[in-house]
């Protein structure tokens, strides 16, 4: 398991007290929400916040790009300190084009989808991807409660790179807590985002935790 703490649920009055947590706590990536308001209702945070935390910490910055037409910010994203760029299939009106500006860009290809829309779209651009993020929850907003009728969708995924001999990763993210975290890793996910299940309380026992509920 790659755990992808997402900051989305961290409390920002101490950002930066948090991400040296997440360092103490070893764990591999950051995982950074970014949304603009149009693609999803809520709006988050963008370049600055990126800028001021990169230089706290040498982790993986996992960017998941809820906006729409990310193709447009793909190199400030990489500058700013992005090294895995997420993208919404849906808001993207050439997928193609986009997934090739964030290889050029230097960072690694993420693609996801919404709940609503079916995995196989995600198909035809499985060669062209480091991962495939799957959401549990609708995106737009952290703490919603997992849906259960998601977890099909990884083990379809799962079943199809097997099929086509694919070295890909699969990023669940959604309602993911010590409960859940069994289900999509039986399933087959292998990165898993959290926010709340590890900023609620102590960082370290909370990692620590889940950590070990992945090695049972």
């Amino acid at each position: 398991m790659i755990l992808s703490p997402s900051i989305l649920a961290a409390d920002f009055s101490r950002l930066g007290e948090q991400i040296r947590q997440l360092d103490e706590a070893d764990v591999p990536y950051v995982h950074i929400d970014v949304m603009d308001g149009l693609f999803v209702p809520s709006i988050s945070f963008g370049f600055p916040i990126i800028e001021s935390i990169r230089p706290l910490t040498k982790r993986v910055f996992d960017v998941h790009l809820m906006i729409q037409e990310p193709i447009r910010y793909v190199e400030q994203f990489a500058k700013a300190g992005a090294d895995i760029i997420t993208v919404h299939l849906e808001a993207c009106s050439d997928v193609t084009a986009t997934l090739t500006a964030i290889r050029n860009a230097g960072c690694k290809v993420g693609l996801t989808i919404k709940p609503g829309t079916p995995i196989e779209t995600v198909y035809p651009y499985l060669p062209d991807v480091d991962m495939v993020l799957i959401m549990t929850v609708e995106p737009g907003f952290g703490g919603q409660k997992f849906m259960p009728d998601m977890v099909e969708k990884i083990v379809a995924l799962k079943a199809k790179l097997a099929q086509e001999q694919l070295q890909v990763d699969i990023q669940v993210d959604g309602g993911i807590n010590p409960q859940t975290l069994p289900v999509v890793l039986e399933a087959g996910a292998n990165v898993i985002v959290a926010g709340t299940a590890v900023f609620r309380g102590d960082v370290k026992e909370n990692v620590a935790g889940l950590e070990a509920l992945a090695q049972q």
